[in-house]
């Protein structure tokens, strides 16, 4: 098992990161999160990481917070959820505010994630509320999280209101997610009104 990686970040993207390791370069699958959290290319970094081994593949996904790696692997031991699904939940929100909505069983707030249906989330609410609530979060030192999730959650809410369908609004939020991770609402809503009309 692959604990964990110290090298130089060759390269990043919203769902990628490739980091060289003593002349070997490792691409782990990454959330919005942790591609917010990543430092500029070229830059020493460390990543946690998790070998998801499936028949046909090898995935490794990568996080810059410990807790961020428990919960992932909290959530495949959810039914019906996959490392695409966990990595989703994880780029939909901040580890902190996560932990916080599935122990107050925040059932709202988890199906405002794109692709989090409400029977996905009652299984999560179920299976994780009193695992989550002993795990103790580090603090995080920089960013507002928080206020990047409310973002995402009220462009989410407005693609909804405007009349686009579920599914429609959660493509076109991750999207608009990919292209600029820390945009406030009004640009989210701006570049996922882009997405949804194509």
């Amino acid at each position: 098992m692959i604990a964990y990686l110290i090298g130089t970040l060759i390269e990043k993207s919203p769902i990628e990161a490739t980091i060289e390791v003593g002349g070997i370069g490792f691409t782990a699958h990454i959330s919005a999160n942790t591609y917010a959290a990543l430092p500029e290319p070229q830059s020493e970094v460390k990543l946690f990481t998790y070998l998801y081994m499936r028949e046909e593949a090898l995935l490794l996904y990568g996080f810059m917070r410990e807790e961020e790696r428990a919960i992932f692997k909290m959530l495949l031991g959810v039914g019906g959820v996959g490392p695409k699904m966990a990595q989703t939940i994880l780029s939909g929100m901040d580890v902190g505010t996560l932990r916080e909505a599935i122990i107050s069983s925040n059932l709202v707030a988890l199906t405002h994630i794109p692709g989090v249906g409400k029977k996905t989330a009652e299984r999560i609410l179920i299976e994780l509320r009193d695992k989550l609530a002993k795990l103790e979060l580090k603090p995080v030192v920089a960013g507002t999280q928080s206020e990047v999730q409310q973002a995402r959650s009220d462009a989410y809410s407005a693609l909804l209101a405007l009349g686009f369908s579920k599914p429609i609004a959660e493509k076109a939020m991750r999207a608009a997610i990919a292209e600029a991770p820390h945009a406030k609402t009004d640009e989210l809503l701006r570049l996922a009104l882009k997405h949804a009309q194509k």
